[in-house]
C-alpha cells in the first residue's frame, strides 16, 4: 500500500512502541467484515513475561483483549491501518499523531502538541500482573483509605482498588468512543449523581484531567466534606463535591451533563438520572442499577413464566431484569448506541450490571418503539418510571 501518510504514521508508531513511549493508541472508522467492531485500543504494559502491547477489539456488546510483544502488535497495525480501520490516533506524553485515511487516496498524517488533546496516564514501571490506569501509589487513594504508604491496597481494600480500575478502563473507552470527533468540546462536563464516598468521581477526574470539570452530587454532607477536602489537599481543581439528592438536583439544573454518571442509584433514581441525560442531551450515560423495586409488583403472568414467577426470587430477577432491559431499549429508541457490561460489585450491592450509552446522531432521536413495547407486553408491565419521564406509553397509542 503506497500511502506516504500512512508510512509516516507506521514509522512513528514504530518508534514509539521501541523507545516505549506509548501513552495511547487507538485505531477508529471500522469498515472491515464485523460489523460489530466499533474500534481497537492499545496501551503498553509490563507483564510478568516481559513488555507486551495490551489491544482490546471493542465491539457493540463485549470487548476482546489481547496482550502481544511489541514486533508482534506493530504487524498487527499494519494490516489493519488502512484497511480495517481508516483513522488512527498516537498518544505519548509529549505529542499526539494522527493519520486520517482516505479512499480516494488523500490521506493526511498530522501532529501536534499533547496539552491540546486528552492524554491518557503513561503505564506504569513496573505491575507483576498489569499496568493501572489508577496506579497504587495515586495519593488521594491513601487519603481515601484505600492504600497505605507503600501503596498496597489496606487490608479488605483490594476489592475497592479492582473496582476503581475497571471503572477507570471502562470510562477511557466509553468517553474514545463518545468524544471521538473533533469537533468535541475540550472541557467535558461530567456529573457523578450519587458519588458516595467519592472513589469512582475522583477515578473520572484523574483519568480526564483538565479535559473535564467533575462534579459529584451526594446528599450526606459529611462525605462531601471529606471529598472536597481531599480534593483540596490534592490541587484536584477540576474536581468538586455538592450537597443534593439525585431528583433534586435534577430538577434544579437546566445545564447540560457531557457525561452523566449514577452508580447503584437506587431504585427509580437511575430512572430519573436516565432521563435528565436524555433530555439534556448528554453524549455519554454510564449507570448501575440497583433495587430495581418499582416493576416487581406490576409485572403480569408473563406467558410461560407464569408457574416459577410465584417463587419470590425468581420474581425478583426476573422484575430486575425486565426493569434493565426496558431502559436499554428505551436508551436506544432515543438515540443511543447501549451496551450491559459486567461491573466490579460494591461492598454494598451484589449488583455487577452496567448500562452505557453513547449518543449516535445518525439514530433517530425516536426510534421503533416496536421492541419497547413487545418487551413491556410479555411481563404485562403497562407503566415504568423511565418510560413516563420520557412520554413513552408503553401499552401503544402516541
Amino acid at each position: 500500500m503506497n500511502d506516504p501518510a500512512r508510512q509516516r504514521f507506521l514509522e512513528v508508531l514504530g518508534e514509539t512502541l521501541g523507545s516505549g513511549t506509548l501513552v495511547k493508541l487507538t485505531l477508529g472508522k471500522h469498515r472491515g467484515s464485523d460489523s460489530t467492531l466499533r474500534t481497537l485500543h492499545a496501551r503498553q504494559v509490563i507483564l510478568k513475561s516481559g513488555p507486551r502491547v495490551a489491544c482490546t477489539w471493542r465491539h457493540e456488546t463485549r470487548d476482546i483483549v489481547k496482550n502481544l510483544p511489541s514486533a508482534e502488535a506493530l504487524q498487527l497495525f499494519e494490516t489493519l491501518l488502512g484497511g480495517d480501520f481508516l483513522d488512527a490516533h498516537l498518544f505519548t506524553q509529549d505529542r499526539v499523531f494522527q493519520f486520517q485515511g482516505a479512499t480516494n487516496g488523500k490521506s493526511r498524517f498530522g501532529s501536534h502538541a499533547a496539552s491540546d488533546s486528552p492524554a491518557a496516564p503513561p503505564p506504569a514501571a513496573h505491575d507483576r500482573e498489569k499496568a493501572h490506569l489508577i496506579p497504587a501509589m495515586t495519593p488521594w487513594l491513601r487519603s481515601l483509605g484505600i492504600v497505605g504508604d507503600h501503596g498496597q491496597p489496606l487490608q479488605g481494600q483490594a476489592h475497592k482498588f479492582r473496582q476503581i480500575n475497571k471503572f477507570a478502563e471502562i470510562l477511557q473507552g466509553l468517553i474514545s468512543d463518545g468524544f471521538k470527533s473533533p469537533e468535541s468540546p475540550t472541557a467535558i462536563r461530567v456529573v457523578d449523581m450519587g458519588s458516595g464516598k467519592g472513589y469512582l468521581t475522583f477515578a473520572v477526574a484523574s483519568l480526564l484531567g483538565t479535559r473535564a470539570t467533575v462534579t459529584g452530587i451526594e446528599q450526606r454532607p459529611e462525605l462531601v466534606e471529606l471529598c472536597n477536602r481531599v480534593a483540596k489537599e490534592h490541587s484536584i481543581a477540576n474536581l468538586r463535591f455538592e450537597v443534593g439528592k439525585i431528583e433534586d438536583t435534577i430538577a434544579g439544573d437546566t445545564r447540560k451533563a457531557d457525561v452523566l454518571i449514577a452508580l447503584h442509584a437506587c431504585d427509580t433514581a437511575t430512572d430519573e438520572a436516565i432521563a435528565h441525560g436524555i433530555g439534556s442531551g448528554s453524549r455519554l450515560i454510564v449507570v448501575a442499577p440497583c433495587c430495581q423495586k418499582e416493576v416487581r409488583p406490576r409485572m403480569g403472568d408473563a406467558g410461560p413464566l407464569a408457574p416459577v414467577l410465584r417463587h419470590g426470587i425468581f420474581r425478583e430477577r426476573q422484575a430486575e431484569f425486565a426493569t434493565d432491559a426496558l431502559r436499554t431499549l428505551l436508551l436506544e429508541w432515543s438515540g443511543y448506541r447501549t451496551r450491559a457490561i459486567e461491573f466490579v460489585s460494591t461492598e454494598h450491592t451484589s449488583k455487577n450490571l452496567m448500562i452505557a450509552a453513547v449518543l449516535d446522531e445518525s439514530l433517530p432521536k425516536r426510534g421503533d418503539p416496536g421492541p419497547v413495547r413487545d418487551l413491556a407486553g410479555f411481563f404485562g408491565i403497562r407503566e415504568q418510571r423511565l418510560a413516563d419521564r420520557l412520554g413513552f406509553r408503553l401499552g401503544g397509542g402516541s
